[in-house]
């Protein structure tokens, strides 16, 4: 079994983090439990990077590589045009993804989120077509894109610009489709055996 096999089925999105978000203490304090409270930060002691715990409101689900975009250093991290960033993809309900977008001031418009698409694990198979079932009963978990969140360089201080004119999310779909920017899982799957 793979990290990605341990998909919780409430998890319906798949959401690519590569800075503050990528410690699993972190995202247990942005993300509420299933109370609607903050999570329990810093209870779960050794099991820090147990992917799918019961008692959590996310999950990590393996290493991933965003091709097209950089990572740029500022106040906060971002995203910026170039050649590739690793991060890890991050499964949450519906709940966790408002409350992510409240966390990266999406509202505020200090972050945007934009879907990329989600290629198949080097070495191993795609896990099939879009909004594939996760198993039992439960609601789709997306395997055609992952979300990611990106700010305006210079908003943060970071050396860095988005070409073209435009809004912000403007400049960086336009971006994004010219490079056909994608999100690589980079887990290796041992192959099918016949049993």
């Amino acid at each position: 079994m793979t990290e990605f096999d341990r998909v919780v089925p409430e998890f319906e999105h798949l959401v690519f983090v590569y800075g503050t978000l990528t410690d699993p203490q972190r995202t247990r304090a942005v993300l509420p439990d299933e109370s609607g409270t903050r999570s329990r930060a810093g209870t779960v002691g050794k099991d820090t990077e147990r992917p799918g715990a019961p008692d959590e409101p996310f999950a990590f689900v393996g290493e991933a590589t965003l091709s097209g975009l950089r990572r740029v250093e500022g106040t906060y991290p971002t995203l910026a045009p170039g050649d590739a960033v690793d991060g890890r993809l991050l499964t949450v309900d519906e709940v966790g993804l408002a409350t992510l977008d409240a966390y990266e001031g999406v509202d505020r418009g200090l972050y945007v989120r934009v879907a990329v698409p989600l290629e198949a694990a080097e070495g191993g198979a795609s896990e099939g077509g879009p909004e594939e079932g996760a198993g039992d009963g439960g609601p789709p978990v997306p395997t055609d894109r992952a979300w990611l969140y990106v700010c305006d360089p210079d908003r943060l201080g970071a050396d860095a610009t988005w070409p073209g004119s435009g809004s912000l999310e403007t400049r960086i779909r336009r971006h994004l489709d010219r490079v056909d920017a994608t999100v690589r899982r980079r887990d290796r799957r041992p192959p099918a055996t016949g049993e």
